[in-house]
């Protein structure tokens, strides 16, 4: 509500809470020297203005609301004027000192308990970089009662105004969950950041990774062989072709994870957005490639390393650049690639929840929860059917192999895996 719509004193707990912050701080009398402050980014909090023993006036603020009712701050009040009546000074009257806590050190605390969830790796990475690039530089040495809406929406702006559109959002959500942890614990009384998605700007229309569609893959298929680009990374490539992986997967992943003789790829929960082991049937292909690889990088952690200390793994452009190079650039991503294997597969038929665990979708609601079927045995004949029509539009295909790749999809067994 309005201040100008109070009609009595002293003011109800229910009018206090109904308050609207103002473009300014502002106080309203309570009675007998007690007021109520209201400042600009909505904090609440109790003030007592008193003489000092040398004539002055003065404040001494009691606390915050709703922490403080207004019956426990005109109680505390009535005390203190007692004693300023009998010439003490209320300056140095000690009462509990409530520190004032920092937004970075709330902000390590929920970075922290992310951690300790098991988020995958990819997700607190991302937190860890914009925390420090970003959301800690511009609010993070700022005390949490002081932070006010402007400065959040101006962090939001600042996303937006470089066309981050997605990470506007995530950086929203995630400074939200920072101050309801500080409230939570006591630490502040307002969060800020709460109504930031009404004054978002609206993100451009979402456009899908560039992919190829089947006519365009054995161009493609071919000039890759034919790549100049590192032989380690070119292997990354066909892995990330061959399996429907995130190319992020591949890049991070350790040989510790492979077992060349099952033929499978086990991705460890903290890797993956869904938070539960993935494995990954490897076609032959992919084994046999992996074995050359083995021969340069088997005595190290990662499968695919970077070149030199300063790059410890291979970049996140790295794939896209060797794709680039073979005169597909803007026409197919790494990630891409994964659009391109999931629509071939389904035009030919494979079964959706079988390329949809290939592709560790997560389906949403409760239908996510309890169908983690891993299809495994059946994920290892499409995968190796998928390698196979790959090679077969890389060599040319025959109306023959067509027929025999179509007969081998009514074959396959539809049961569980």
């Amino acid at each position: 509500m309005k201040r100008s719509q109070i009609k009595r004193r002293p003011l109800a707990d229910t009018v206090l809470a109904s308050l609207e912050p103002e473009d300014k701080d502002y106080r309203e009398l309570d009675g007998q020297g007690l007021y109520f402050r209201v400042k600009r980014n909505g904090a609440k909090s109790w003030e007592l203005r008193y003489r000092r023993p040398n004539g002055r006036w003065s404040w001494k603020g009691l606390g915050g609301f709703p922490g403080k009712s207004g019956k426990a701050a005109r109680r505390e009040a009535e005390d203190l004027r007692r004693l300023a009546a009998d010439g003490i000074d209320l300056a140095a009257v000690d009462r509990e000192a409530k520190p004032r806590h920092l937004f970075a050190e709330i902000a390590e605390d929920w970075y922290q308990r992310k951690l300790d969830a098991g988020r995958s790796l990819g997700t607190t990475r991302q937190m860890r970089l914009y925390l420090d690039r970003d959301i800690l530089p511009a609010l993070g040495r700022k005390p949490l009662d002081e932070i006010t809406r402007q400065d959040c929406t101006e962090l939001q702006r600042a996303f937006e105004d470089r066309g981050a559109h997605n990470i506007a959002e995530k950086v929203r959500s995630w400074v939200g969950q920072i101050f309801s942890l500080a409230i939570a614990e006591g630490k502040c009384e307002m969060n800020p950041a709460s109504e930031l998605r009404h004054v978002a700007a609206t993100p451009p229309k979402t456009t899908h990774y560039p992919h190829l569609l089947e006519a365009e893959l054995p161009g493609f298929l071919q000039a890759l062989n034919r790549s100049r680009s590192r032989p380690i990374t070119v292997a990354a490539v066909w892995m990330v072709l061959r399996t429907a992986s995130r190319p992020g997967m591949v890049r991070y992943a350790e040989w510790s994870e492979i077992d060349l003789e099952a033929e499978t790829w086990t991705i460890p929960a903290e890797k993956m957005k869904t938070r539960r082991d993935h494995v990954v049937a490897l076609p032959k292909q992919t084994v046999a490639s992996l074995r050359d690889v083995f021969q340069q990088t088997g005595r190290r952690r990662l499968v695919f390393p970077g070149q030199g200390p300063k790059h410890p793994v291979l970049g996140n452009s790295t794939l896209n650049q060797a794709i680039g190079r073979v005169g597909y650039k803007g026409k197919l991503t790494g990630h891409g690639s994964r659009h391109t294997a999931s629509t071939l597969l389904r035009e030919h038929g494979w079964p959706k929840d079988h390329v949809e665990v290939q592709l560790a979708h997560k389906e949403p609601g409760v239908a996510g929860v309890y169908n983690q079927a891993s299809y495994l045995k059946h994920r290892r004949r499409m995968m190796q059917w998928y390698s196979d029509y790959l090679d077969a539009l890389c060599r040319g295909i025959t109306d023959e192999e067509k027929a025999t790749f179509k007969k081998r999809v009514e074959e396959d067994d539809q049961g569980d895996g």
